[in-house]
C-alpha cells in the first residue's frame, strides 16, 4: 500500500508535502494554471507520486530530490529537473552534491543529457543560491567561503 488513509487525506498529505518541497507559490500556481483537462494529472501527482511515495519512511527528502535529479536527467526533462532542483536546495541539498549526482549521472546516461542537466541546475542554482555559491563550489566540496558546498 502506497499510504494508509483515505484518498482525500493522501491528496491532502502530498499537497503539504508538495508546498514545503516545491514551495507553496510554485504549487499554488501550477495547479491554478492547471486546465480541466490537464487536472487529473495534477491530482494524481499530487496524492500518489507526493502523498504515497514522497511521504513513506526510508528516504529523507533530501535523498528523494537527488534520486529525482538524477532520473531527470536521464530522461532529458528540462523543466522538471529545473523544479526538481529548486526542490533539492529548499531540502537542504548542498550544490556539490547536486554536481556529484549530475557527474555520476553522466557515466551512465551519456554526457549530452548530463550537460543540458548542467546548464539547467547552475541557472537555477544562481537564481536560488547566487553566482558566488555556484562559483565557489571546489573540489573538496567546500566553497571559497568556508561553507559546505
Amino acid at each position: 500500500m502506497f499510504a494508509e488513509g483515505t484518498h482525500a487525506e493522501t491528496y491532502e498529505l502530498g499537497l503539504s508535502i508538495r508546498k514545503e518541497v516545491l514551495g507553496a507559490e510554485h504549487v499554488e500556481r501550477s495547479l491554478a494554471r492547471s486546465s480541466e483537462f490537464a487536472r487529473p494529472i495534477q491530482e494524481y501527482v499530487t496524492e500518489f507520486c507526493w502523498g504515497g511515495i514522497w511521504s513513506r519512511d526510508g528516504l529523507e527528502h533530501a535523498e528523494r530530490s537527488l534520486v529525482n535529479i538524477g532520473i531527470l536527467t536521464a530522461l532529458n526533462r528540462s523543466h522538471e529537473l529545473g523544479v526538481h532542483v529548486r526542490g533539492a536546495i529548499r531540502n537542504g541539498v548542498t550544490v556539490k552534491q547536486v554536481q556529484e549526482v549530475l557527474l555520476q549521472s553522466a557515466m551512465y546516461v551519456g554526457a549530452p543529457a548530463a550537460l543540458e542537466s548542467f546548464r539547467v541546475a547552475e541557472k537555477v542554482l544562481r537564481a536560488e543560491l547566487g553566482d558566488e555559491a555556484v562559483d565557489g563550489v571546489a573540489a573538496d566540496g567546500v566553497a571559497a567561503d568556508g561553507r559546505p558546498a
